[in-house]
């Protein structure tokens, strides 16, 4: 595998792991960037652009990263709630009125951000083009009664997420999430990251796709536990209602799916582009930086822990970010972050002041915690004992 980039010094193991996904774990297409101390000392990228073509990806190439765009879209109400426009501890309705419908008037804005709103479900799931509009999500979450007490349990909330939290940011600014993302974080920062895809840079994305894991090359295949499956399986469980709101899910490929924005799931991003991003949310990044101490603490202080009411599996989540656990691991027990289902990971890790982007164009069955990705973070956690040592 012809794999480009660069590392820094005493970085190398990451190299050695991302050849290592190409050769072992059946990676198509994907890039990998490491920032430390807000400098870039990993940058690698390799293999075909589209997960069913030939072209080559090269240096820029982008990628739809799913669910690793809450991690994105969680910083703009971090950020007002910094400038003092948004109280994380106001209910929800006092900037919506709608949504205070069935009782969501206890439902405060802290607890979209840390999936305690119990609204992971829509009794009348939307369709694609419903989906595309950001009206429809809004005013479909706003009808909607919670499925269990808002505050007093947790689970994720897989699409539902991006449509409180935006039109929370609507009613606040006047903008949507992508449209606040894209002038007060993407700009200074020089972000090769959208939510809302514009036409502009859609030649640099890749067509993403299914690949299924290759078979060990010894001992069994790893498989997910049996209430985790039987959870995906059972139609009327909040796993597969939470995962089917939007029914059927739209094509990822569609370039009126990447245009629009999903606060959610379809944030397009370079690994560069995540890893810089979560750089200049723990330091500063040529010039700038983002979230001052206090914020980056209320981002990575837990708020929900244990057995999860959609996936299953315990999870742990800060405001608006996963944490590092087992369901999820990221480099140490501060970091925090967002992956995507079936691949892209973006966290930090104050202490170290690591950060770290990883983007593929093929898709897995995983949902938080994906083999080449955490093959990846290994090696970072190597290249940071062997510095100290």
């Amino acid at each position: 595998m012809d794999v480009r980039g660069t590392v820094a010094e005493g970085f190398e193991p990451v190299r050695d792991a991302f050849v290592r996904n190409f050769a072992a774990l059946g990676e198509r297409g994907a890039a990998v960037a490491v920032y430390r101390d807000g400098r870039r000392v990993v940058d690698l990228w390799g293999g075909t652009r589209d997960v069913d073509g030939a072209d080559p990806w090269e240096r820029g190439t982008a990628q739809v990263v799913r669910s690793a765009t809450k991690g994105v879209a969680a910083a703009v109400p971090l950020l007002l709630h910094q400038r003092g426009e948004l109280d994380l501890d106001a209910p929800v309705g006092h900037y919506w009125p709608e949504f205070k419908a069935h009782g969501k008037d206890r439902v405060l804005v802290r607890h979209v951000l840390n999936h305690r709103a119990g609204l992971p479900v829509l009794d009348r799931p939307l369709t694609p083009e419903d989906a595309l509009d950001p009206l429809r999500g809004p005013e479909a979450v706003a009808a909607q009664a919670p499925a269990w007490e808002p505050g007093a349990d947790h689970g994720y909330h897989a699409l539902t997420y991006g449509w409180m939290l935006d039109e929370l940011v609507r009613r606040v600014t006047g903008r949507g999430t992508g449209e606040w993302l894209a002038a007060q974080i993407a700009a200074p920062l020089g972000l090769d990251l959208w939510i809302g895809l514009p036409d502009a840079q859609a030649h640099r994305v890749g067509r993403v796709g299914r690949v299924e894991a290759p078979e060990p090359a010894s001992g069994p295949r790893l498989r997910p536990k049996r209430a985790v499956t039987a959870a995906y399986e059972d139609p009327v469980s909040l796993t597969r209602r939470a995962f089917a709101a939007i029914t059927p899910f739209p094509d990822q490929n569609d370039p009126a799916y990447r245009g629009a924005a999903l606060p959610a799931t379809n944030g397009i991003a370079t690994a560069d582009g995540l890893a810089r991003f979560y750089a200049a949310l723990i330091g500063e990044v040529d010039g700038v930086r983002l979230f001052e101490p206090g914020t980056v603490e209320s981002a990575r202080t837990e708020e929900s822990a244990g057995p999860d009411r959609v996936l299953v599996v315990p999870t742990r989540f800060g405001l608006g970010y996963m944490l590092h656990g087992s369901a999820s691991p990221f480099l140490a027990p501060g970091s925090f972050g967002h992956p995507g289902r079936g691949g892209a990971l973006g966290f930090a890790d104050p202490e170290t002041g690591i950060a770290f982007g990883y983007v593929t164009n093929g898709f897995r069955g995983t949902v938080t915690a994906d083999p080449r990705a955490q093959a990846l973070v290994r090696a970072v956690r190597t290249a940071l004992g062997e510095a100290a040592a």
